[in-house]
């Protein structure tokens, strides 16, 4: 007699096959089963995009540059000296000026060319009676110095006559101990020959008249200005800086009279030519 065989239908087969699955083929199903919509996930879709990094905490930049500035513009004001400076000046050659500043407070800022249009040499002062403009002996002027009265103690020298070589020794020092004042400050590259540290200046003000000259000024530790690039030009130190007297002299006596202007003077009408009467 030949044996029965009986056939099943798959899903029998199935059922009776799972009862009998060792726990290494049930943890492969299961791998699989969790892969292929993985798998079908990821060629229908692109991946989400990975989560954007945190925000980098907030920090004052200029808090620290502001601070050592401020504590050199400090010393400066205190600082009493006699000392010489290139300046190269925007559109005219380059000149040595001489800064006294005494120890009463006074000051003297001697620009040759300063006035004329580069044709006069002059040399503003600053005592307790006010601020003076003095014309000196030059190439355009041989008249013998002589001062005449600009502006109060306290008062800055007018625009129209101002050749601003004087504010970095003198008003703007009072602005850069300010913390009120609408400044940004951050640390400068070094000018080049100027020892000392350097910072760049901003106003952060919409006024069309900011509060000082802005640009790069640089000290050495004990306030001296090393230097500094500005909107009118580049003031550099040259060599060591002089004991100061007590007080500033002014080069000449004061007299009534309007002070030189910036530019030079034009021709009054029918100068040097014929009247044809």
């Amino acid at each position: 007699m030949r044996p029965t065989v009986t056939f099943l239908p798959p899903a029998t087969v199935s059922r009776r096959s799972a009862g009998r699955m060792t726990p290494a083929r049930r943890l492969g199903r299961a791998a699989l089963l969790v892969a292929v919509p993985a798998l079908l996930a990821g060629c229908t879709a692109d991946p989400p995009p990975a989560d954007p990094a945190p925000p980098a905490p907030t920090t004052d930049p200029d808090g620290a540059a502001r601070d050592r500035l401020a504590a050199l513009a400090a010393a400066a004001q205190d600082r009493h000296l006699v000392a010489r400076y290139t300046f190269a000046g925007a559109d005219r050659r380059d000149r040595t000026i001489s800064v006294t500043e005494a120890t009463d407070g006074g000051w003297r800022v001697d620009i040759p060319g300063g006035a004329l249009g580069g044709t006069a040499d002059i040399a503003l002062a600053g005592t307790r009676d006010g601020v003076f403009q003095c014309a000196l002996p030059s190439a355009g002027r041989s008249d013998p110095p002589s001062c005449v009265r600009v502006a109060g103690p306290d008062e800055s020298v007018p625009v129209g006559i101002d050749p601003r070589v004087q504010h970095p020794f003198t008003d703007a020092r009072r602005v850069l101990t300010d913390r009120q004042a609408p400044l940004s400050v951050s640390v400068g590259r070094p000018l080049p020959g100027v020892r000392g540290s350097c910072f760049a200046v901003e106003s952060t003000s919409a006024s069309v008249d900011p509060p000082l000259d802005v640009g790069i000024y640089c000290y050495d530790q004990d306030g001296t200005l090393t230097g500094a690039r500005l909107t009118f030009g580049t003031l550099t130190l040259v060599g060591t800086p002089a004991a100061a007297p007590a007080s500033v002299a002014l080069p000449g006596p004061v007299v009534s009279g309007d002070p030189l202007g910036p530019t030079a003077p034009t021709p009054t009408e029918g100068e040097g030519g014929t009247d044809g009467g």
